[in-house]
């Protein structure tokens, strides 16, 4: 009895030891990043610190991990380890999925044309879309429309690395999408408008037509009103969006004649899509 007190006993010396070394021995050298991949177990999230020369102890390192349950929630991404952190402290980051994010901004007043290409260049992005499969991208994101223009909400977006391209874009979908619903409850009951996607097309043809904030309700409603009576709305920013890359700083008379699909001074109402 007394040896087994006597081992007890020197076993939780040995773990109170290594306890104190989990919570407060520091094991980050410097600023370091790890990436911890889709299928990754807690053996190799050991062996990319090592290989990082975060020189964790395998055996404490697992214990505590299981007592948190990492070895179930594993959560892909890029890690930035601080300088000076603990075992305990990594232990907490990873548990807590506290990954490294990037941001991509898309301003406003950007073509979805424009969106799409700053999405192509970004590196930290997993691109999934090719220029033929963007017809497909308003079924995988879940719009009901055919066409991408003006359904991305402009903002800065943070993501983690490898977020795939469709994701994101859902992100900036389903936030115009709830912006418009609450713009659209608070609508003037006698905009001559039938639905909250003819209030998306009809805002970009007013800001376009102006970059003086305080004209826009005017001019607001001299389209209101153009509409009402069935008049053509014969706006200028529609055109130049229906040139696309024919046009090069001026409109000619002939492209205010040209019957495209955007040309407000030959078709009635409001055109397709946005602008």
């Amino acid at each position: 009895a007394f040896t087994l007190l006597m081992v007890f006993g020197l076993l939780s010396i040995w773990a109170g030891m290594h306890y104190h070394i989990i919570e407060k021995k520091p094991i980050v050298i410097g600023e370091t990043v790890i990436e911890i991949k889709k299928g990754d177990t807690l053996e190799t999230v050991i062996k990319t610190l090592r290989n990082q020369r975060v020189m964790v102890n395998r055996f404490w390192f697992k214990l505590f991990a299981y007592r948190k349950h990492l070895d179930r929630t594993l959560k892909v991404g890029e890690y930035v380890l601080a300088k000076g952190a603990t075992a305990a402290d990594v232990l907490q980051q990873l548990t807590e999925g506290r990954t490294r994010q990037y941001s991509i901004t898309f301003p406003e007043g950007w073509t979805f044309k424009q969106m799409f290409q700053a999405i192509k260049e970004n590196p930290n992005l997993q691109h999934t879309l090719s220029d033929n499969e963007l017809k497909d991208l308003m079924a995988k994101i879940g719009s009901d429309k055919n066409h991408p223009e003006g359904l991305f909400f402009p903002d800065t977006y943070f993501f983690e690395k490898n977020t795939s391209d469709v994701d994101l874009l859902k992100r900036a979908h389903d936030r115009m999408q709830a912006v418009l619903r609450e713009e659209w409850r608070k609508r003037d009951q006698n905009v001559p408008l039938d639905d909250p996607y003819q209030a998306l097309i009809l805002a970009p043809i007013v800001e376009k037509e102006t970059g003086a904030g305080e004209e826009r309700r005017q001019i607001a409603g001299v389209f209101a009103r153009r509409l009402k009576k069935g008049m053509l709305l014969q706006t200028d920013p529609t055109v130049i969006y229906g040139m696309g890359d024919d046009y090069h700083g001026d409109i000619r008379h002939k492209d205010l004649r040209e019957p495209t699909p955007y040309n407000t001074y030959v078709i009635e109402g409001l055109p397709p899509t946005p602008i």
